[in-house]
């Protein structure tokens, strides 16, 4: 057997009821979606539950599974000690997962206790894992238990976590429900507890369609920005359950959906049916996975080629479309969240779009002077974005400009710096223009030309 049923649950605690008292009317509409969902997971006979949390211990480059044989934390901090659980640690579950990580390129550690003492990580079952669980004891349901921790990998190295779980699953036979515990944006109200951005609704929108539609794509293509803008603490859990699916027919019901605090809860329940063979996420090469751009998938192609082979990629013909046209463009790479190189130009240097794109992603990778060269062990920890420029316009006054909206050229002389728009941590001007100064040499109370320009971002 393998993965049976795949579920998305929130984790507020206000749904269970001697935490929410008078205030669980408010979420009627999640508690009785959650009660359902426990009614299918019972159902499914599960011989391990695996529950992937956000709030778990977390580290930026590393996948966690908890070790200890005993597993147990109760809602004290919620102010209610007395709801408490204990559960077994499936251990053999658990090596299972770690050796089909290391497999599939995986990061993935063990979380011993030497590790929790050296980062001061605390002990017990947090929120995300004990909200589930609640439903579940309640619902009588009895397995054991597998708590994975979140990381800020790229999303086609996250689903492929999920892949190493079913592979795991599979090789032990076991019939194994793998639980998404995932709040949504956290912004959507004025009065919501991470503050209000209207972008909090737009990414809910989005992530509650593609579910109901099982688009694993357009999970996967959500804009980084948008999900940090949205406040969320979902779509990384869903990431990874979504890969424990990988290449089968999935029936999708969005159970529920509601938004009371100013928090997205989604309950929703995912049942595997046909294998799909030939069109899971490793046949189609990572695309499906990946929901890149046209853009950066060359971008992409074009550095893991001169990497792995020395070769510069020839330009696609045809042409995809709209890199015809001639222009300036940027190609930024990070890996594990961090800037791993970004180079580009300004005005078009190539005959068209497409060679710029390559052209610019081999620098990006290999000559940016902040950075050692990518090497071959790196590529498949990379993430890509392209910034396609407009023509740049001179402005007269600082007034003109927008961080958000528009980059900046500082010119003095025959220096010349750069910023793109949209940055995180630049959210005025007049920071703008300082880095793009610095990044020329250009000196506080020199004379300067000022230019703006607008981008087209792809991911």
């Amino acid at each position: 057997m393998s993965v049976v049923l795949g579920a998305i649950v929130p984790h507020p605690p206000i749904i269970i009821p001697e935490v929410g008292g008078r205030e669980l009317a408010k979420v009627a509409a999640t508690r009785e979606a959650m009660q359902e969902l426990a009614r299918r997971v019972k159902e499914a006979g599960p011989e391990a539950i695996v529950i992937i949390s956000p709030h778990t211990a977390f580290f930026q480059d590393v996948v966690t599974l908890a070790v200890q044989p005993r597993l147990q934390g109760s809602f004290a901090s919620f102010g209610v000690p007395e709801v408490s659980y204990t559960a077994d640690n499936d251990l053999d579950l658990v090596r299972e997962i770690m050796a089909a990580c290391r497999e599939l390129e995986v990061p993935a550690v063990e979380l011993t206790e030497s590790i929790k003492m050296r980062f001061g990580l605390r002990e017990g079952l947090d929120h995300g894992v004990l909200v589930p669980l609640y439903y579940f004891q309640e619902e009588g349901i009895v397995a054991p238990l597998v708590v994975v921790g979140v990381a800020l990998l790229p999303p086609r190295v996250l689903y492929n976590f999920g892949r190493a779980l079913a592979l795991a699953s599979s090789r032990q036979g076991k019939r194994v429900v793998v639980v998404a515990s995932s709040d949504l944006s956290h912004r959507l109200t004025p009065d919501a507890p991470a503050g209000y951005d209207e972008m909090g609704r737009v990414f809910d929108a989005k992530i509650t369609e593609a579910v109901g539609k099982w688009d694993v794509e357009k999970i996967m293509a959500i804009d980084p920005e948008l999900a940090e803008r949205a406040g969320e603490c979902g779509w990384r859990p869903i990431i990874m359950m979504s890969g424990s699916l990988d290449g089968f027919a999935v029936e999708s019901q969005v159970l529920s959906y509601e938004g009371p605090f100013g928090v997205g809860y989604m309950v929703a329940a995912l049942t595997p049916g046909e294998y799909l063979d030939g069109k899971g996420r490793a046949a189609k090469q990572g695309e499906y996975a990946r929901g890149e751009s046209e853009y950066v998938k060359l971008a992409r192609a074009s550095l893991e080629s001169y990497v792995r082979e020395g070769k510069r990629l020839a330009v696609p013909q045809p042409l995809p479309p709209g890199m015809e046209r001639r222009a300036g463009a940027f190609v930024s790479i990070k890996k594990h969240g961090r800037l791993r190189g970004c180079i580009g130009t300004v005005e078009p240097a190539q005959e068209n779009l497409a060679a710029e794109i390559i052209a610019n992603a081999i620098s990006a990778g290999v000559h940016d002077p902040r950075f050692h060269p990518v090497q071959a062990h790196e590529l498949s920890q990379l993430t890509y974005s392209v910034d396609v420029l407009t023509p740049a316009e001179p402005v007269t006054g600082i007034e003109e400009l927008d961080p958000y909206r528009y980059g900046v050229i500082v010119k003095s002389g025959r220096r010349t710096g750069l910023l793109l728009p949209n940055l995180e941590g630049v959210t005025t001007a007049e920071e703008q223009i300082e880095i793009a100064s610095q990044k020329a040499g250009i000196r506080p109370g020199e004379p300067v030309e000022l230019y703006r320009f607008e981008v087209e971002r792809y991911y």
